[in-house]
């Protein structure tokens, strides 16, 4: 009897995109053996087999969307049981007499003949090594990809389009992942060792994109130390922070923005709004602010295409806020910012950083965000570089208002002036284009009544 592989709880994510289908229909897995990949906002996770057997069925497919009970495939369980160990150490030892048997009786007839292609189809089917003997995967993969054509390699799309926009052929790429998976870090390497091809011992000294590892310290020398494990935010966000930061060419914009008559009017409907049980904060209007100014300048709304050569214009305005909890920084998403008022985004603002603090966020409420905005306004700083949340192509940063000089054309006076930190992918938006919209969003908060046009 098959028995359904699910999707097992994977947080507070639901509806996530399958990027990768890992097993098709006959494959043989072991528990634990990675199934589908599933891509959320923050990172690429891999989801592994509850249980030992055959791939009977799969279920999902690539551009499908899972979350926590989805089945991914049947599976005909191996009789042993649910370990799995002693059916795996048993299909080399049935089938080692017919691999063997050419050696010994070749003579006797034909044998060798028709044994000879069951081993070589899996190699040559997407590029999967052979299941069976549980032989090395790396080895029997390494020998499946090279010269397969373009058809039988197999990545997932994201290392397909990065390949693309780096110009590396993936028919000449070994893959270094399970059954001869081409990995990003793989796509990389190559593109280090054409970078370093004519540089002698070069490329061996490097990591991926060039980069020197950084070498490994005993910190327990110099004295006592303690190992602590990261939050699991942190583990998704970091490696897709990283990623971000390697492959956008950062730039930081530095803009003060005269906030003082807008404060002063965020203050009175604060007043209000807490008889009313919610707050009215200053990001309320940035995110109304930086709406206006997306519309002007659109650029700052879009995504680079896949190809690298194009622009999607996005025509909604999904805008994601910074919000700092306990277990680590979460990114909430006010959805169709532009057809809500001040009030409205106050409220949304307060529930989902509520709901963040509390774990209770959801997955669909961290997804499709167009533009982002960390506010470090209530703890201090004075500039910072907020690094740009792929695959949007800007974030805004803000830091502590404060009360300063500003000089009127005949005397100083003082006002509250609010820096605001505007990091942007250079690929997608120049400088000039950069300063134009950091001086609209300025010019936008000096008054709230240009809110309201």
């Amino acid at each position: 009897m098959a028995t359904e592989v699910k999707v097992p709880d994977i947080g507070d994510f639901d509806d996530v995109p399958v990027v990768a289908v890992l097993v098709s229909a006959g494959d043989r897995v072991e528990k634990e053996d990675p199934l589908i990949e599933l891509e959320s906002d923050k990172a690429t996770m891999e989801v592994p087999s509850s249980h030992a057997g055959t791939v009977k069925e799969v279920r999902l497919k690539e551009g499908d969307s899972a979350g926590k009970g989805t089945v991914i495939l049947l599976l005909e369980e191996d009789e042993t049981g649910d370990d799995g160990a002693n059916g795996a150490d048993d299909a080399p030892k049935a089938d080692a007499p017919k691999a063997d048997a050419p050696k010994n009786d070749a003579p006797k007839g034909d044998a060798p003949k028709a044994d000879a292609p069951k081993q070589d189809a899996p190699a040559s089917s997407e590029g999967y090594g052979n299941r069976g003997g549980d032989a090395p995967a790396s080895n029997a993969a390494s020998s499946a990809v090279v010269d397969t054509g373009s058809s039988k390699f197999h990545a997932s799309p994201s290392v397909r389009a990065f390949a693309r926009r780096v110009d590396i052929d993936l028919r000449q790429v070994n893959g270094s992942g399970r059954k001869g998976r081409i990995l990003r870090e793989d796509v990389e390497a190559a593109l280090a060792s054409r970078a370093g091809s004519g540089a002698s011992g070069a490329g061996q000294a490097q990591g991926g994109m060039g980069i020197p590892p950084i070498p490994a310290v005993d910190f327990s020398k110099f004295g006592p130390v303690e190992t602590v494990e990261m939050p699991r935010i942190k583990k998704i966000s970091g490696p897709a922070l990283h990623r971000s930061w390697l492959n956008i060419p950062h730039v930081t914009h530095q803009e003060d923005a005269d906030i003082t008559e807008l404060d002063l009017y965020r203050k009175e409907l604060d007043t209000q709004a807490k008889t009313e049980g919610y707050r009215i904060t200053l990001l309320s209007f940035v995110i109304k602010a930086s709406v206006a100014a997306l519309k002007k300048h659109w650029e700052f709304n879009s995504s680079l295409h896949p190809d690298g050569d194009k622009l999607i214009r996005k025509d909604f305005y999904n805008i994601g806020f910074a919000a700092d909890t306990p277990n680590g920084l979460m990114v909430p998403v006010i959805k169709d910012a532009d057809r809500k008022g001040i009030v409205e985004i106050s409220k949304e603002l307060m529930e989902l950083s509520s709901a963040a603090r509390e774990g209770k966020l959801k997955g669909a409420d961290m997804q499709g965000a167009t533009f982002t905005i960390s506010s470090l306004g209530g703890i201090g700083g004075t500039a910072f570089t907020p690094i740009v949340n792929a695959p949007e192509v800007a974030i805004l940063g803000l830091t502590r208002s404060k009360m300063a000089p500003v000089w009127d054309g005949t005397q100083f006076v003082p006002r509250n002036m609010l820096p605001m930190s505007l990091s942007y992918d250079h690929r997608a938006v120049d400088g000039a284009l950069a300063a134009r919209f950091a001086a609209h969003l300025s010019y936008l908060l000096a008054d709230p009544r240009r809110l309201m046009l």
